[in-house]
């Protein structure tokens, strides 16, 4: 990383993670910025689900319990509203973000005037990935102080977050201008303008280039080009290469497990093997159902896996745990494989690697970061570009966009008993037990949808929003009320418990199993056990101290809840490829 970079980081950390001992910038003195404010607009393809089935994200969007702005605050209210904002720096920096949310929100009620007390919740709501809350909270408190330059900031980098760089800029903009001094927003303007602009020039230049990145290396191979470096040949056996060049290679078991075993001593693969694997994977999932359906024989177990975000170290050790992928114990990594770790490129090409060599007992599900722009931002463009070229990186883009989008995961004995994870009896398919698993949660922006419609997606060369029912499937979340709602983190929307269980019942599905979602104890179970939560990331971007989970599937149906911590990992920190953009774990 460069020395601009390195500062820019820290600059970025200093904002980011830091809490103010009292009120924001009063500066307003200073000038625009003179960059060019020509900027085309970036219409990233996520954002549909912004205004999904009619709904929409507003600052008072319902997030919060109401706030009476018109209250008399007393002396009693002040001091006693900063005593809870004391006790809530101290949880933040203890990392538990949602009891300093909730300190925050008590002390917001005492005293509602207080700029600071809206944006220090702003920063702990990014913290916890609710980028359309932390907007709604900075938005509050720019109205109270319309000079306070580290909300325009907070608002702008979560902007940024759900990738909507051009509401960035502005916010940006006026960070700068209220605070001339602010180094982190100036450079952050830089960057953002950038990156919109590079992802303009590269849409231009995509016009009318039909070949996929796949047929592309396909033919390179087939040139000659991308031959094997024997020169630095790996510490660890190779797939079986077959004597005509034009074939493709071979894996093997022992070839897997000894490459995974050499990327947790800092171990690489040649170019050349890393196209085979991507390519291999690709071979089978462009074969599968955009909804897979499998049953659970007598005696197997099949473990759920949620998010694991380049978190390679501790992908390595829950691989150890739950016992590696085979005839008899099954494994669905539930998207999200990559971004914001360092080691996304060792997580990607591990899994790929399984599905490549285990076919029947391996299962992908694309998550909302398998996307072009999401990997721009949060780094896996940039790692996969620094440690494998452009064209590997193109070559992954390429065959995200084949991942099949859900797992219909059946038992094949019947239940031990009637009760479900909730209150109520299970629902069952033919008598037995049987569990959606989708990245972010079931299409319910209106209801009636049927699995027929979900298996009649064309994924192929999609990014999610594209596909109402797809950018659904990778962005909704789970909401305690009844109903549907705007999505605290400012894409997708929230679906209620009553939505949840109208939706299992029209399809007979015991529960839905997502991920998409930090949950403290690594799991959770939700909307009367007919939503459950599993998210894989020990201490998620070094930032969080979650524990993570993942779910075993008896041949029964029966579920159980298995927890880890985080490991040890060399000393580079999560988003380092993430070209300057630092948003501090989220």
């Amino acid at each position: 990383m460069s020395q601009n970079h390195t500062e820019l980081h820290s600059s970025l950390s200093e904002i980011i993670n830091g809490l103010e001992p009292n009120g924001g910038s009063s500066s307003s003195t200073a000038s625009s910025s003179s960059l060019n404010d020509d900027i085309t607009p970036f219409p990233s393809p996520v954002l549909s689900a912004t205004s999904l089935a009619g709904l929409s994200l507003s600052s008072d969007g319902e997030l919060e319990p109401e706030v009476d702005d018109d209250k008399i605050v007393t002396e009693e209210d002040r001091a006693k509203a900063l005593e809870l904002k004391a006790e809530a720096n101290k949880a933040f920096g203890a990392k538990d973000f949602n009891k300093s949310i909730d300190l925050y929100t008590e002390a917001i009620a005492l005293n509602p005037k207080d700029s600071t007390f809206w944006n220090n919740r702003a920063m702990s709501k990014a913290k916890m990935e609710e980028h359309g809350a932390a907007i709604a909270d900075a938005t509050k408190a720019i109205d109270i102080n319309p000079n306070y330059s580290k909300a325009y900031f907070r608002r702008g980098q979560s902007y940024l977050a759900i990738l909507r760089p051009t509401e960035a800029v502005p916010d940006f903009k006026k960070a700068i201008s209220t605070d001339p001094n602010n180094k982190a927003a100036r450079d952050q303007l830089q960057l953002t303008v950038k990156l919109i602009r590079k992802i303009e020039f590269e849409k231009a230049i995509s016009v009318g280039d039909t070949e996929t990145a796949s047929s592309k290396c396909l033919s390179l191979l087939a040139s000659g080009a991308c031959a094997l470096d024997t020169s630095s040949s790996p510490d660890f056996p190779l797939p079986i290469i077959p004597q005509d060049p034009n074939d493709r290679y071979k894996p093997t078991k022992e070839f897997v497990q000894s490459m995974i075993e050499s990327f947790k001593n800092g171990g690489k693969v040649p170019k050349r093997v890393a196209w085979e694997i991507i390519l291999g994977c690709k071979r089978v999932i462009e074969k599968e159902k955009t909804l897979v359906e499998i049953t659970i024989p007598q005696g197997v177990t099949c473990d759920i896996i949620g998010d694991t975000h380049g978190q390679f170290f501790d992908v390595h050790n829950l691989l150890n745990m739950t016992t590696h992928p085979s005839e008899s114990h099954y494994m669905i990594f539930n998207g999200d494989l990559v971004d914001r770790g360092s080691w996304s490129v060792e997580v990607a090409l591990t899994v790929f690697a399984y599905k490549w060599l285990y076919p029947e007992y391996v299962f992908i599900n694309r998550g909302n970061h398998e996307t072009n722009d999401m990997n721009k931002v949060y780094g896996f463009e940039g790692e996969c570009k620094a440690k494998l070229g452009e064209m590997t990186f193109k070559l992954f883009a390429d065959v995200f966009t084949s991942l099949p989008l859900a797992v219909l995961i059946s038992a094949s004995e019947l239940p031990v008993s009637p009760k479900s994870e909730g209150s109520k009896p299970a629902i069952l398919s033919e008598g037995k037990r049987r569990f959606f698993v989708c990245h972010g949660g079931p299409p319910v922006s209106k209801d009636g949808v049927t699995l027929d419609e979900v298996r009649k997606i064309d994924r192929f060369g999609r990014q999610p929003g594209q596909e109402g029912i797809m950018c659904e499937m990778l962005w909704t979340d789970p909401q305690e009320p009844n109903g549907r709602g705007p999505s605290k983190r400012g894409v997708g929307l929230g679906f209620g418990p009553d939505v949840t269980r109208r939706w299992c019942e029209l399809n007979q599905i015991t529960a839905v199993i997502r991920s998409h979602e930090v949950r403290a104890d690594g799991y959770a179970i939700e909307h009367d056990g007919l939503c459950i939560t599993v998210f894989s990331c020990p201490n998620y971007c070094d930032s969080t101290s979650n524990k993570a989970a993942y779910v075993r599937m008896q041949s029964n149906g029966t579920l159980s809840y298995h927890q880890f911590d985080a490991v040890p990992h060399p000393d580079i920190k999560p988003m380092a490829y993430s070209s300057g953009f630092n948003f501090g774990g989220f």
